[in-house]
């Protein structure tokens, strides 16, 4: 698998954003793994949605609060930072999901901490190495 991180794995679609953050949905599921909160759902194999690509079904989504961190200087740094983690580890994913990565930390960390972290999640998510 490249080590890459092109737009169509980035998670758009706001039907399936706001499904994956629906309390009622049953099927979402989440895991805390420091300093991030990882929500995540199986995908729906839908045949007729063109927005889909059969090679890369994956689609992620990464959010830092905006009540948190007030200056966009600083969430756009640790956004880079996940960003940066889930690239180099994204190997450890076996299916096809729709996940949320969300930032909890009360500052900014290292990158060490933040792949730490991501590394975590992915192994709790996925049950891999």
């Amino acid at each position: 698998m490249k080590q890459t991180f092109k737009k169509d794995e980035r998670l758009c679609s706001v039907k399936v954003i706001e499904g994956l953050f629906d309390r009622k949905n049953n099927a979402n599921e989440g895991v805390f793994s420091y300093p991030m909160r990882v929500v995540f759902q199986p995908k729906i194999s839908v045949e007729a949605d063109s927005s889909l690509s059969p090679q890369n079904a994956t689609q992620v989504l990464f959010s830092v609060p905006k009540r948190q961190f007030k200056h966009a200087v600083d969430r756009n740094l640790i956004r880079r930072r996940m960003k940066e983690a889930y690239r180099l580890h994204k190997q450890l994913l076996i299916g096809d999901f729709s996940i949320a990565f969300i930032y909890i930390g009360k500052g900014i960390e290292d990158y060490k901490i933040i792949e730490k972290g991501m590394k975590s999640a992915l192994k709790k998510v996925f049950g891999t190495k």
